[in-house]
């Protein structure tokens, strides 16, 4: 567990898009649309992390620990309602469709990981806990990622000198913050709750797997609904990836592997993985969590 503590905080953002564009990185339609992917992605799955932790939260000894966990299920769910409201008031102005996306999220999270996907019976009981520290796992290995992408957001300099909108740039930066503060609170949970390294290791190449396809999928729903871009000869999600990475419009993908690969270091703890201290300054200085602080 780390030895910096703070207590983590829920601030009430709102954000207004009524003039936020659809290509909100400026002549970067392919870069604003993969970022976009954020909206329906995130919705289901970090409610999904807020029920989850409610039923490991009886769990939890340690009484630092059970209000970090608190915490972080507090500020999840500011995340869910904040990327939901970006479809629903950003999104749905361009008459983009999300559904086809969410309701794939939406049975990814309520059926194949519900508490008992396979229906309730005396097995499926016996493993409860069983089940309920793979899942952990899952949360664990998916916020190593968005630690890694909260940092590049914070650092992303080449967004700001594209012009990008700021509302959400805001928008992005004030999430990935609250990432990075909350960092090791699901890593710190699967230990405490008796998770093993290799199931850690295990999951992590799952949760890769699943992430880029989900993300490939949502970038393909989103570039098929853009105006712009009917009839324009694409390229496939990694290279796209790839060549905007190298312009900084996006985390270069080298590196992002190589943050990722270190979630397989027996050392690993997410305290060293990126600096509390930035991520709370730029929450004190975040438009719309200033609004909320000030609210």
């Amino acid at each position: 567990m780390s030895e910096f503590h703070h207590k983590l905080v829920q601030r009430k953002v709102r954000f207004d898009f009524s003039d936020t564009p659809l290509h909100w990185v400026p002549g970067e339609a392919e870069a604003s649309q993969v970022m976009n992917v954020l909206h329906m992605l995130l919705p289901s799955g970090e409610l999904w992390f807020c029920r989850l932790y409610n039923k490991a939260l009886p769990l939890v000894s340690d009484a630092r620990l059970r209000d970090d966990v608190q915490g972080f299920i507090r500020q999840e769910a500011m995340h869910s309602r904040a990327h939901d409201g970006a479809i629903q008031r950003y999104l749905s102005r361009f008459d983009i469709d999300s559904k086809p996306f969410t309701d794939k999220m939406d049975f990814l999270f309520e059926r194949l990981l519900c508490d008992y996907p396979l229906g309730q019976n005396r097995l499926t009981r016996a493993l409860d806990g069983w089940w309920l520290r793979q899942r952990c796992a899952i949360i664990a290995a998916v916020e190593h990622f968005t630690c890694v992408l909260g940092k590049w957001v914070l650092e992303a300099r080449e967004l700001d000198r594209r012009g990008s909108d700021p509302v959400m740039l805001d928008l992005l930066r004030w999430h990935g913050a609250e990432e990075v503060e909350h960092r090791s609170v699901a890593h710190d949970l699967h230990v405490h709750l008796g998770g093993s390294f290799v199931t850690r290791q295990l999951t992590m190449l799952l949760v890769i797997a699943i992430l880029v396809y989900l993300l490939a999928d949502g970038t393909r729903t989103l570039l098929d609904q853009d105006p712009s871009l009917r009839g324009a000869k694409r390229q496939g999600f990694l290279r796209t990836w790839w060549r905007l990475g190298k312009q900084g419009l996006l985390p270069n993908l080298a590196r992002t592997f190589r943050d990722v690969a270190r979630y397989f270091n027996p050392w690993y703890h997410p305290e060293h993985e990126a600096n509390t201290q930035e991520a709370l300054e730029y929450l004190a200085n975040s438009p719309a969590a200033r609004r909320a602080a000030n609210a």
